[in-house]
């Protein structure tokens, strides 16, 4: 089961929304045993991507070479994002993420 049409406005601004309803985003995320194990969307690639981080109030600066590549054309593409320490966790019954993280980070562990 993938729960999608995420609101536009709690989802990352490069998800591209629908031009039927740019009020949502081409996103998803796949619960399994009551966790979120994944989560994904259709990238935005044209020039739009400038209007929705102006319309968050994000610099563009960071993003310079990627936008060049939209810029010179770049084809419709999407990713996702597995949570495998999630998954570990919940296939091995563990009470805590940390028992199924490789390298735990949090906040008294920030580096390897």
């Amino acid at each position: 089961m993938f729960i999608t049409d995420y609101p536009a406005a709690i989802r990352p601004f490069y998800h591209m929304c629908p031009d039927d309803d740019p009020g949502v985003t081409l996103s998803f995320e796949m619960p399994w045993k009551g966790l979120k194990v994944t989560t994904g969307a259709q990238r935005e690639h044209h020039h739009v991507l400038l209007k929705q981080a102006a319309e968050r109030s994000m610099s563009t600066e960071a993003l310079r070479d990627y936008l060049n590549v939209i810029r010179f054309g770049y084809p419709p593409h999407g990713g996702l994002g597995m949570g495998l320490d999630r998954m570990l966790m919940a296939m091995l019954g563990l009470d805590s993420i940390r028992e199924a993280t490789f390298l735990f980070r949090g906040p008294n562990r920030l580096t390897p």
